[in-house]
C-alpha cells in the first residue's frame, strides 16, 4: 500500500521572509520545540503514535556536536505583525557532518565520534526537521542545498543519510538513492524503520 499523501498546510503570510543561518547554542530552546512538533505533525500515516513518541524520547533531538562543528543550519522566518514589529521563529533545521554518526540526537551519542575520510567515505546529512505548518515550501530544500555546498567544499564526494519514511519522497526527488532499510531499536520492543540513502555530490 503506498504511503498517504502529504498534508497540505497554509502558505505563509505575504510578507514572511525565510533566511538560512547556522545554529548557535542560543537556539536550543527553539529546536527543542520544533523537533517534536515536526515529528508528530509529519509522521502520521507512516509511524504509529507509539513509535513517534518513543522516537522523540530516544532517537530524535539536537546533536550538540553539529552545533559545535558549525554544520547545523536553521531556517528562520520573520514577518511583520499588525503592530509593525517583526516576529521571528525557527521553522526548519538540518545539518551535515564530517563525523561517523549517521543519525540520532544527543541521547543516542557516545563520547567518541571520529572524523570521516572525505576521499573514501560519504559525509552525513543529519537531523532534518520542518514545522508542519511550513511543509512543502522549499525550506528543507534550501537547508539541504546549504549542507551539500558545505560538504562539497570540505572535499566530500558523496553524502549519506538515514531518512524517516515520510522523508523518503523528498530525498528521492533530489536525487538520493535508497540503499538499505534499518530498524532502529527503541525501548519496549518498538523499532523505527528508516531508509539509508546516498547521493553523489562530487
Amino acid at each position: 500500500m503506498p504511503p498517504p499523501p502529504r498534508p497540505r498546510h497554509p502558505r505563509p503570510a505575504r510578507d514572511a521572509v525565510v533566511r538560512i543561518r547556522l545554529a548557535t547554542e542560543a537556539d536550543r530552546p527553539a529546536l527543542a520545540a520544533l523537533i517534536p512538533a515536526s515529528a508528530r505533525g509529519l509522521s502520521r500515516g507512516y509511524y504509529s503514535d507509539a513509535q513517534t513518541e518513543s522516537a522523540i524520547l530516544h532517537v530524535f533531538g539536537t546533536d550538540s556536536r553539529l552545533i559545535e562543528d558549525g554544520t547545523y543550519f536553521l531556517a528562520e522566518e520573520g514577518a511583520d505583525d499588525e503592530g509593525g514589529e517583526v516576529r521571528v521563529r525557527i521553522v526548519g533545521c538540518g545539518g551535515w557532518s564530517r563525523r561517523r554518526t549517521l543519525f540520532g540526537g544527543d541521547q543516542m551519542k557516545s563520547s567518541e565520534d571520529p572524523l570521516l575520510d572525505p576521499e573514501r567515505e560519504p559525509a552525513r546529512i543529519r537531523a532534518f526537521f520542518v514545522h508542519p505548518d511550513c511543509a512543502r515550501r522549499g525550506i528543507g530544500s534550501r537547508i539541504l542545498g546549504a549542507c551539500l555546498d558545505a560538504a562539497r567544499a570540505a572535499g566530500f564526494r558523496r553524502v549519506t543519510l538515514a531518512s524517516t519514511l515520510p522523508g523518503v519522497p523528498f530525498y528521492s526527488e533530489l536525487g538520493f538513492e535508497e540503499k538499505e532499510r534499518i530498524e532502529v531499536p527503541m525501548p519496549g520492543g518498538l523499532t523505527l524503520p528508516v531508509i539509508r540513502m546516498e547521493k553523489d555530490v562530487g
